[in-house]
């Protein structure tokens, strides 16, 4: 097997990662899922997903797919697509699943997920976090994690624009 093969296996639809939820939480292995564009994977992004890893021992991530994120950000974004921004997030070591969602929200993948911890930024409180009220309602807990300074894709596109 190739590492791209190795890669490939850890990009689920829902349904797919279903059965691989069911191996984890037999294996009483705690479950962090958090989500976002990750548009120009930064800095800011790794010190982000390695902070949730540590919550737990699995690290789910939803990534809003090319449609959601062109209806959140507008004309322009993403950036990167998402073939290429699921594939460099299953690159990571730290994250065992990547689930792309089409919804502006993740709501449906946390209702599918149930996930023991749910992760965002500060720039959140826990109770404008999406799906937290899931994740509380199962005996889970909501966490958020400060930005790194200094690192922020919309940064990183003025200074392209500006060269």
């Amino acid at each position: 097997m190739n590492k791209l093969d190795i890669l490939s296996k850890k990009i689920y639809t829902l349904e797919q990662l279903k059965p691989q939820l069911a191996i984890w939480r037999f294996q009483d292995k705690k479950i962090v899922f958090t989500n976002g564009c990750f548009d120009l994977l930064h800095l800011g992004h790794i010190d982000y997903l390695a902070k949730s890893a540590d919550l737990g021992q699995k690290l789910i991530v939803g990534l809003n797919s090319d449609q959601s994120i062109s209806e959140i950000k507008g004309a322009g974004r993403p950036i990167t697509d998402e073939t290429s921004r699921t594939g460099i997030l299953a690159a990571l070591f730290f994250v065992d699943a990547v689930v792309l969602f089409d919804e502006q929200t993740p709501l449906n993948l946390i209702r599918g997920i149930k996930p023991d911890v749910i992760v965002k930024g500060a720039d959140y409180t826990p109770d404008q976090i999406v799906g937290a009220d899931i994740v509380l309602q199962n005996g889970g807990e909501v966490k958020t994690i400060a930005y790194l300074p200094g690192y922020s894709t919309t940064a990183i596109e003025g200074k392209i624009k500006n060269a």
